[in-house]
């Protein structure tokens, strides 16, 4: 039987994991994006999306009754309380979704799969990876490219960098620690393919 390796990718916001997860994609390695999981299970009569209601009240939702992102985003980022709630109720049902898809993969005969998720250790999903990517970059760079992802401003880039663990704590945990400072991809792709060579993929 073919044993399938597992990459975790991981890092802080900004740090440029998508970027790193397209490049595995263009090599037609699968990546699973956790932040998507939880977002195609934040729809209305998910058992995820009742669970946010529970705890955070209809005040949370659209008139329409989906999810109001900016809303329950700008309560989590000033109450640690909600943000640890809400990361609690993540985990439980992604964590569950994404293993769901890891054994869809497998089943699919692939030998490597990827999961790109920023609390990778604190879902506990670092635990069916063989090897961890930690994606950082300089602290200024991060908060330019959260600016122009999310169109806020810095202020509000620097409070979500604020509440995430920092580059120390990923390069600890890490296999492989990538540091993101490029403008282009030229220089992450050859990154990429060096640490594929020494996976054995």
């Amino acid at each position: 039987e073919i044993k399938m390796k597992i990459l975790g990718i991981t890092g802080s916001s900004g740090s440029g994991k998508t970027t790193l997860s397209d490049i595995l994609r263009k090599k037609d390695i699968e990546v699973i994006d956790c932040d998507k999981v939880a977002k195609e299970l934040t729809v209305p009569n998910t058992a995820y999306m009742e669970s946010i209601i529970k705890t955070f009240g209809k005040e949370i939702l659209k008139s329409d009754g989906n999810l109001d992102r900016k809303k329950l985003g700008a309560l989590i980022y000033k109450d640690k309380v909600a943000l640890e709630k809400l990361n609690n109720l993540t985990f439980k049902y992604v964590v569950e979704e994404t293993l769901l898809k890891l054994i869809a993969l497998k089943e699919a005969g692939k030998k490597l799969a990827c999961i790109d998720a920023p609390l990778l250790f604190e879902a506990g999903l670092d635990k069916k990876c063989n090897y961890i990517i930690a994606v950082i970059a300089k602290e200024e760079i991060k908060i330019d490219r959260i600016c122009k992802r999310d169109n806020v401003s810095e202020t509000v880039a620097i409070q979500r960098l604020n509440i995430q663990k920092s580059d120390e704590f990923f390069k600890e945990k890490a296999d492989f620690v990538v540091e993101n400072n490029f403008k282009s991809t030229k220089e992450l792709e050859s990154i990429v393919e060096k640490i594929l060579e020494e996976i054995k993929i």
